[in-house]
């Protein structure tokens, strides 16, 4: 289920992509607003929406959609998974033990003694 909504996010990508690819600059951006055409940017009439902004609207829309529920599928149950700090712990593998543990000394205590 999850690879089957992942392929198709994919193809909604590749898609949205493409589309936006496909549409015509609108005003040339920060280089349009430079010059003389500031008061055609902001005053300019604009036209209803082309079938390519609806298809890019409804694309986006998929997109983020699709990514939501990918991600709440994809995620972990909080019930079973532990860090493996925690299942260490329980298991009693990091807490030290006396074994094999010796009070280091100071070099001038070993000469001392011997």
């Amino acid at each position: 289920m999850l690879g089957f909504l992942i392929t198709i996010h994919a193809i909604i990508s590749v898609l949205l992509v493409s589309v936006v690819l496909m549409q015509a600059s609108q005003g040339g951006g920060l280089a349009g607003s430079i010059g003389g055409q500031t008061t055609n940017a902001i005053f300019g009439g604009r036209s209803a929406a082309t079938a390519l902004s609806k298809i890019t609207t409804y694309l986006a829309v998929a997109f983020m959609g699709l990514a939501l529920l990918i991600s709440l599928l994809g995620s972990p149950d909080s019930v079973g998974s532990d860090s493996l700090i925690e299942k260490a712990q329980e298991d009693g593998l990091l807490v030290p033990t006396s074994e094999g543990l010796s009070i280091p000394t100071s070099p001038i205590e070993d000469t001392e003694k011997k």
